[in-house]
């Protein structure tokens, strides 16, 4: 089994791209809704006991705590010790499914791969892409975001040219949907010949 971990910048168009390479027959985990899904079950206590008054109904207050955490990098760190940890058990199993199930090929939606070291854990890194002009325009268009959260996720994460430096695939989402996933089946094809080689 062959593992892409695949990452982006904000508003590159990631999730288009994970979902045409679930499309192709990869299978995909999704880090985000991992911790959607945490912040619902098992992530619950634990941020309530380092963050008081974050939780209600049984679920983490998304907003409650980025109120707690926003522009504190010992809050955040102490919240990722929290959640990374968690999001890497639930990582773990959805892989030993995927080798389970006999996949060739498992990619790894994370968005911070690279600033959280998350390269070391796959087989070949997925950097997608897009122009700043684009990038502007889907983030206008998704609306419900403040600016100052828009900056914080911009500030944790690594300028779009280095992350196209470290990768050993480049995607360039700026043009049509049919671009891209030519580009995706590109990918494919390169990474299931290398996964049928193992």
């Amino acid at each position: 089994m062959l593992v892409l971990g695949l990452t982006g910048s904000l508003a590159t168009g990631k999730s288009t791209v994970a979902a045409m390479f679930a499309e192709a027959g990869a299978a995909v985990f999704d880090a985000d809704r991992a911790v959607h899904d945490l912040y619902r079950g098992a992530a619950v206590p634990l941020v309530e006991a380092a963050f008081p008054g974050v939780t209600a109904n049984g679920a983490v207050d998304h907003a409650a705590l980025a109120a707690q955490v926003a522009g504190d990098k010992r809050a955040l760190a102490r919240l990722e010790a929290i959640v990374h940890p968690l999001v890497r058990e639930v990582e773990d199993r959805f892989r030993a499914t995927a080798a389970a199930a006999g996949r060739r090929v498992v990619v790894l939606d994370v968005p911070l791969l690279l600033e959280t070291g998350g390269e070391a854990r796959v087989d070949a890194v997925v950097v997608v892409t897009t122009t700043p002009a684009v990038q502007r325009a889907r983030l206008a268009e998704r609306g419900g975001s403040s600016p100052n959260r828009l900056a914080t996720l911009a500030e944790r994460q690594m300028p779009d040219a280095d992350k196209r430096a470290r990768a050993h695939f480049v995607i360039d989402n700026s043009g049509t949907l049919d671009a891209t996933r030519k580009q995706v089946m590109d990918v494919m094809r390169a990474v299931s010949a290398m996964a049928a080689e193992r």
